[in-house]
């Protein structure tokens, strides 16, 4: 045999080998798991309420810039990207029945868009792939708030970029209270004292303090980081001075999901998820949260006590993929609670928190949605097509299943929907309110009803699509456009491709 064929044969044993060695390491290696290891050393950072004006239409405005900057989480300098400062934005406060505008500039060197994920706004105004924002260039986002009180975000959706731009730290709180002088008394609302955003996302660091990009991190599921920052601190720690506390949890990570409890076990209320406040409180000990998703908490303190809000591991008991490579068995200490010696009293959680009508299923118009591998119903993502037309104001049926090996979520942006069943049953408390983004572990299925109100528009499309955003940007996507009855879909001309 020629000496070179010999050294290709060798070169390419070793390869096998070392593949083999390191797929049989990954098979073996232990969860990752911050539990009992996180000092909680800093204060929460509680992100600023952006500033507004208000004019004499009583339209509120706000100015948010993407840029890029430097931050310190305690590992160097680390390079950030965030609204009007380094690292994530500010939040906003909106309340139900003002209009409001946003006037947005890019400061970054590539486009970008500012999606207001859970808003129920014209698809003009939504941010989706199409509404690109060039270097330099500048956009106005106007509406009236028109939905119940609910803790929402907003992020970039720029096409093939999201992921990225989402996790250098383009993200921020929307806060909907609902019509009324002030927050709701009903519920702890003093914000950054009793009512705390809570913004959960992973990341890797390098040893120069830099983020690990996503091409370094990604795997088949997206950026699986093992450090955790919230509201884009590590190790955060919350003076608590008040019986309640009431935790706005937001998943703004990339793709990892978490399952949300505490330390001791101790039982809370979930009171509200994605699109609003649920309509008595749930009493629970575990809240999970996909990536998009939230969940508003109310948790009982006891004077001089510390508790740790931890996640568990996800998906413990699912298969070895789900385990091993998607996070599934993964733990993390998150934010740890300090009650001062003397608390202040607290109004108990009410029995009942608002009425959610259901839709009625009656009559709704079918249809299926297929999640697998990079598509949906066996389709990429085409700015130029239309994928569903749905007419305004009538009631649809949307079965969503996952076929695929690997878990998927489902957004839908522009409305809300509810789930009429899981897996052929109903839904459990967690799940029986309004919803914009739902978790589907591999062979799950959901019936959602779906219902496009208030807003028409023929030429301008809404998205659905997964929300583990390497998946997005990959091409699990689709557009939908809502039509009056007898128009037709025609998109404009001005979509990028």
């Amino acid at each position: 045999m020629r000496p070179g064929v010999r050294l290709a044969l060798a070169v390419i044993l070793v390869l096998v080998l070392g593949g083999l060695a390191y797929g049989g390491y990954l098979l073996v290696r232990p969860p990752v798991s911050t539990v009992g290891h996180v000092r909680f050393d800093r204060p929460l950072r509680i992100p600023p309420l952006a500033p507004s004006t208000v004019d004499p239409k009583g339209v509120r405005t706000f100015t948010l810039e993407a840029g890029a900057g430097v931050s310190d989480f305690g590992r160097g300098r680390t390079p950030t990207w965030g609204y009007n400062g380094a690292y994530l934005g500010p939040t906003l406060r909106v309340r139900q029945g003002e209009p409001v505008q946003v006037d947005i500039h890019n400061g970054l060197k590539e486009q970008t868009t500012v999606h207001w994920h859970g808003m129920h706004l014209p698809a003009k105004a939504d941010g989706g792939p199409f509404a690109a924002i060039r270097p330099g260039g500048t956009a106005t986002a106007a509406w009236t708030v028109n939905q119940p009180a609910a803790t929402l975000w907003y992020h970039p959706h720029p096409d093939g970029r999201t992921e990225e731009q989402v996790y250098r730290g383009l993200a921020g709180m929307v806060i909907v209270d609902g019509p009324g002088s002030g927050p709701d008394p009903a519920l702890p609302s003093g914000y950054g004292v009793d009512d705390v955003p809570v913004i959960v996302q992973d990341k890797g660091f390098t040893d120069g303090g830099e983020f690990t990009i996503p091409n370094q991190l990604g795997g088949t599921l997206g950026i699986l980081g093992d450090t955790l920052l919230v509201n884009g601190t590590i190790g955060p720690y919350h003076d608590v001075t008040t019986q309640l506390v009431r935790l706005r949890l937001l998943n703004a990570s990339t793709a990892r999901s978490y399952s949300f409890g505490f330390s001791d076990g101790r039982a809370f209320d979930l009171v509200g998820t994605d699109g609003g406040l649920l309509s008595a409180p749930y009493r629970t000990d575990r809240v999970a949260v996909s990536v998009g998703e939230r969940a508003e908490i109310v948790v009982a303190m006891r004077p001089g006590e510390r508790v740790v809000l931890r996640s568990y591991p996800p998906n413990p008991d699912s298969g070895t993929v789900v385990r091993q490579f998607q996070g599934g068995a993964d733990a993390f200490d998150v934010l740890q609670l300090r009650a001062a010696a003397t608390l202040k009293p607290s109004p108990p959680v009410p029995a009942k928190l608002t009425d959610v009508p259901r839709l009625d299923p009656a009559g709704a118009v079918p249809r299926t949605f297929e999640l697998g591998g990079r598509a949906i119903n066996g389709q990429k993502m085409a700015m130029n097509r239309v994928d569903v037309v749905a007419v305004k104001d009538v009631t649809e049926r949307w079965t969503v299943r996952n076929t695929d090996f690997m878990q998927h979520n489902f957004h839908v942006h522009g409305t809300r929907f509810q789930i009429a069943s899981k897996n052929g049953r109903p839904p459990p408390p967690p799940l029986s309110g309004w919803k914009d983004t739902i978790n589907l572990q591999p062979g799950e299925e959901m019936d959602l009803l779906v219902r496009f109100v208030d807003y028409a528009d023929p030429t301008t499309p809404y998205m659905y699509h997964c929300h583990l955003l390497k998946h997005e940007d990959s091409g699990m996507m689709g557009q939908v456009v809502v039509v009056e009855p007898g128009q037709q879909a025609q998109l404009a001309h001005h979509h990028p491709h």
